[in-house]
């Protein structure tokens, strides 16, 4: 009976319904259930993230202070290791000191350990906009609390996991809002430290659904490499899709994946479900927590772990730029 057991037991995802071995450690569905993203948890955190307390996290202030210190003791919580000495990478922009949050989990392959993977947000937003109703704190609860909640998530499932057999950084970014300076200098950084970097991937503005008849996601620089039919493949299902606009509006050089695709030439790619249909508030102080679509953001998060671990665990590397 105990082989028996021990042969069934599997980890489920609820994203795809499928059965998934995780590093030849079989687990059970409630055991799997138990590491994926809760919505109750996501909400928690975002709603830290865009509350006035943090003043619209603009860089340089006492607000994002107060966001790089949730981020680093939810990274603490969850025995993702700071990267370098401590968690911040420090710049400075003129009388600013900026910091962004790198947390690590090293692969478990012998191998591929060292080569890595970067999943990165910005966590910083635009501090103040044009008063509404007396309310000129802009939250960034969509731009970028969303994104920075689902790097979080991720970094708590494969520190859980343990399914990685590439190293992780799980980047978050101040100065995005001043020109992408903070993962500019943090790309420069790793760059001239000789990391050997596969993939990265930016994520903006993932609080809000799109439209039922559209793909799930859109990535940006859709032709520059087969990043969406990869990610797509591993999920088993067509997550991440091409937006015309997002050509159109130039939106692969205006988020914080151009960066680490100008200093090492390799596939790194936003993925957003802001389409420019589906929510009326950027850059605006009704861009609150009240306007997030919990259900969706949790569903993309764990919808996204079968995609992000097919990446980290390819025996080769699979993802490749394409010859535009």
């Amino acid at each position: 009976m105990k082989k028996l057991l021990s042969i069934i037991i599997t980890i489920t995802f609820l994203s795809c319904g499928g059965q998934k071995e995780i590093s030849g450690v079989k687990k059970t569905s409630e055991e799997s259930h138990n590491i994926l993203a809760l919505k109750e948890n996501v909400k928690s955190s975002l709603e830290y993230l865009a509350s006035d307390a943090l003043e619209g996290r603009n860089t340089g202030t006492a607000g994002i202070e107060k966001a790089a210190v949730f981020i680093e003791n939810f990274f603490k919580e969850n025995k993702v290791q700071p990267y370098y000495e401590t968690y911040r990478d420090s710049f400075n922009l003129d009388n600013i000191v900026g910091y962004n949050i790198v947390g690590y989990i090293e692969g478990h392959d012998s191998e591929l350990k060292n080569e890595f993977v970067i999943l990165g947000a910005h966590y910083d937003h635009i501090g103040t906009a044009e008063s509404v109703n007396g309310d000129s704190i802009a939250n960034g609860a969509n731009d970028d609390a969303s994104g920075t909640v689902a790097v979080m998530e991720w970094a708590k499932y494969f520190s859980k996991s343990k399914s990685n057999k590439r190293s992780i950084l799980f980047t978050l970014y101040a100065a995005e809002e001043m020109g992408l300076k903070g993962s500019g200098h943090l790309a420069k950084r790793l760059k001239d430290e000789a990391l050997n970097l596969y993939t990265m991937i930016n994520f903006e503005m993932i609080g809000v659904p799109r439209a039922e008849n559209e793909t799930m996601a859109y990535i940006t620089g859709y032709k520059k490499s087969n990043m969406a039919e990869k990610l797509n493949d591993y999920a088993k299902g067509d997550i991440v899709g091409f937006l015309a606009q997002a050509k159109a509006y130039n939106l692969f050089m205006r988020s914080d994946n151009y960066p680490f695709f100008n200093a090492f030439k390799i596939p790194a790619q936003a993925i957003s479900t802001f389409d420019f249909t589906n929510f009326d508030y950027y850059h605006h102080v009704d861009d609150e927590t009240d306007k997030m679509d919990f259900e969706h953001m949790t569903s993309f998060i764990n919808k996204m772990i079968p995609a992000l671990e097919g990446m980290i665990n390819a025996e080769t590397k699979e993802i490749k730029m394409n010859n535009e």
